[in-house]
């Protein structure tokens, strides 16, 4: 089993850190620059940032705010929101993002992934989908999980990679913000297709939330989570240990002297 990844998720909106459940009411929570300074420091292995009511609103990404939090950390970051054109990604990656994240846009103009694949390499193009079981079938969904594409999820995750998304983070809105755990089954099915690594997000409640995930689908690359994090719920250096019990290979933590 290769090493897994611990990736707290910063949703962020008109320039502080919220949560909310199924996608709905959003609470405050802090500053994304302290939290990825925070997070950075305690043993996360990446950080994802999302504007998540820029492709809503229909505006671009948060820049300064972007590049501020950019500066503190030194672990891989992910910035997604409001990613509509090559032009976007330029403007992402300058502010200091490791991978760019798309989702809306790529399902507006699903040529995006393949020119930004060809510019800047399929390591920097990452192909998130929000999705949702409809009537079932596992069902893609648009606008931070407003709008029913009625594209078929695994269909969109074929297409994805095979114009070259580098990884796939997949966030089941009948999961998120529940606290009950991830979506096993929803897991498993793209992990049955991809090729590139899988990122489970949506749904950890605790530690063993992590533990089940990783041995239930072993394929899975990456445990994504954010306001178990945040709110102190599950610590990361007491998951990366359980982790290293339970036989499940996490980087260890490196702490500062």
């Amino acid at each position: 089993m290769v090493t897994k990844r611990i990736i707290p998720c910063l949703d962020v909106k008109d320039g502080r850190v919220v949560k909310g459940v199924n996608f709905q009411g959003l609470g405050d929570v802090a500053s994304p620059v302290q939290l990825a300074g925070y997070y950075s420091s305690v043993g996360a292995d990446e950080l994802v940032f999302y504007d998540i009511t820029a492709s809503f609103e229909g505006r671009k990404l948060f820049t300064e705010i972007l590049t501020e939090t950019a500066s503190t950390v030194f672990i891989p970051l992910t910035v997604g929101g409001g990613i509509n054109t090559v032009a976007d990604f330029d403007r992402v990656l300058k502010c200091g993002a490791d991978k760019v994240s798309v989702n809306s846009g790529a399902i507006r103009n699903p040529g995006l992934i393949r020119e930004a694949a060809l510019r800047y390499g399929s390591q920097c193009v990452v192909l998130s989908v929000d999705a949702k079981r409809v009537d079932g079938q596992f069902r893609v969904f648009a606008k931070g999980g407003r709008e029913d594409t009625g594209l078929d999820l695994l269909e969109w995750v074929r297409f994805g990679i095979d114009a070259g998304a580098g990884e796939i983070v997949l966030n089941s809105i009948d999961t998120d913000g529940v606290k009950q755990g991830f979506d096993l089954p929803m897991l498993e099915a793209v992990c049955g297709i991809s090729p590139v690594p899988v990122i489970a997000s949506g749904g950890a409640g605790c530690m063993e939330d992590f533990i089940t995930l990783f041995r239930a689908v072993p394929e899975v690359s990456a445990g994504l989570a954010a306001s178990v994090f945040h709110f102190g719920e599950v610590r990361i250096p007491e998951l990366k240990e359980e982790m290293h019990k339970a036989g499940i290979p996490a980087r260890r933590v490196r702490t500062a002297h």
